[in-house]
């Protein structure tokens, strides 16, 4: 029998790119860029931030596809690299701890706050790769990853995430968990996977994701308003009546109609976010005086 054919190099580049789970990746990577920007951070150290979330996402990926090879293969997924035989597991692991250390060494120069932030949503996110996405724990790493970014966007901008953030991020995240399960429940059956979203159903989940949604929602109003901020009552009713389409879509049996205006609910509640990061995250008025007149001061 002869030797199967080894990938070309563009196959294993775009098998190693697609086992990041590129739209995640991509979409996170984005948000805490965007976040970082708004809330005026340094564009050097925005762009040190990205990069460094980058790697971090990538590392989660091919932390996931590297675990979840055995599985994969019993289960016939050909769409995973490991299975349709253009990357190994093994390389799958290696490329994940390279990338893992590469996301650990980019957040150092951003201080300690940034790193102990950043440390904590990978380690939230390994931990979910390495057994809890199989368990009703599935929500809590996406609920702590998530929790945890406007704490490493703030630290990038030179700001202090107030408490609030943490809950609507934390909200988001574990309702973006249910809203990225409901597409793959088949598949995940077939592969032995029974987590909190399996468990609830594609209808089920779907409400947990509009609830979580909606608990976020009312996080962020809360908290601008207590805050003495302005609250942009106009995005979040809009977001709110999505998520009502949502969950009206999902009772009617239209799952896919539910998924999608569940996303953009989150899409939604991502951008009054945006909007509001100066306030929120950003350096505290006058801060950046202060730094330029200490370093005259002592030049």
């Amino acid at each position: 029998m002869a030797a199967p054919a080894l990938a070309s190099l563009p196959r294993v580049v775009a098998a190693f790119a697609r086992a990041t789970h590129l739209a995640p990746t991509v979409a996170v990577t984005a948000f805490v860029a965007l976040l970082a920007a708004a809330a005026q951070a340094p564009p050097g150290r925005t762009a040190l931030a990205a990069a460094a979330v980058l790697a971090g996402q990538a590392s989660v990926g091919w932390a996931n596809d590297w675990i979840d090879a055995p599985a994969d293969r019993a289960g016939g997924r050909r769409d995973k690299p490991t299975v349709a035989g253009t990357v190994s597991a093994a390389a799958l692991r290696r490329a994940a701890l390279a990338a893992l250390v590469a996301a650990l060494a980019l957040t150092v120069p951003l201080g300690p706050t940034a790193l102990a932030a950043h440390g904590g949503a990978l380690g939230a996110a390994w931990a979910y790769d390495a057994g809890l996405k199989r368990t009703l724990a599935s929500p809590l790493p996406y609920a702590v990853a998530f929790a945890l970014l406007p704490v490493f966007v703030a630290a990038v901008a030179g700001g202090a995430a107030p408490p609030w953030t943490w809950v609507a991020a934390g909200l988001l995240g574990a309702g973006a968990h249910f809203t990225n399960t409901v597409g793959d429940l088949e598949v995940d059956a077939a592969t032995g996977v029974s987590a909190l979203p399996h468990r609830l159903g594609a209808g089920g989940s779907l409400a947990a994701a509009g609830g979580l949604l909606a608990a976020g929602v009312v996080a962020v109003g809360a908290g601008l308003a207590l805050g003495g901020r302005g609250v942009p009552w106009l995005p979040l009713l809009l977001v709110t009546a999505i998520i009502i389409l949502a969950l009206a879509a999902g009772a009617r049996g239209r799952g896919r109609a539910a998924f999608r205006l569940t996303l953009a609910a989150a899409g939604g509640l991502v951008l009054v976010l945006l909007t509001s990061a100066a306030e929120v995250l950003g350096p505290a008025p006058g801060a950046a005086a202060a730094r330029v007149l200490a370093s005259t001061t002592t030049g």
